[in-house]
């Protein structure tokens, strides 16, 4: 196969330091600099906790090779959604709950699967899925 799995989402950031924010304290991903010449200023990467960067977030300011009308907050054009595999549903839920989040929760019980659907500051959609051990 020539696809090993998902490497990373871009997300363009409004607030850069609250997106980051946001990412951090809802999913415990780790806020981290993107490789030189990168500015921190500009963009932030959110990690893992096995290291991988699987979220660059980009202020609008930041100079991109392959550039199109990007615009933060608007809906995510073709991208309906970004699904991320998460563990700990009731601790996601209560830190939803502890932003006065929006979201909604759907029950695959065929699959063992609980999702979360909310959206990031910048109006990105998120499905978080948690599966039964």
């Amino acid at each position: 196969m020539i696809v090993e799995r998902l490497d990373h989402v871009n997300i363009i950031a409004h607030d850069l330091k609250q997106t980051a924010q946001f990412y951090a304290e809802l999913l415990d991903l780790k806020e981290g600099d993107g490789p030189p010449p990168m500015r921190p200023d500009q963009v932030r990467w959110m990690f893992d906790s096995s290291g991988n960067a699987i979220l660059h977030l980009n202020s609008a300011e930041f100079p991109r090779l392959f550039d199109r009308d990007v615009a933060p907050g608007d809906e995510t054009g073709a991208i309906h959604h970004v699904a991320l595999r998460c563990g700990d549903f009731e601790t996601v839920k209560s830190r939803l709950d502890a932003r006065g989040a929006d979201y909604q929760i759907n029950e695959v019980a065929s699959a063992g699967l609980r999702q979360i659907f909310t959206s990031d500051p910048n109006n990105v959609l998120l499905e978080l899925n948690f599966f039964a051990a």
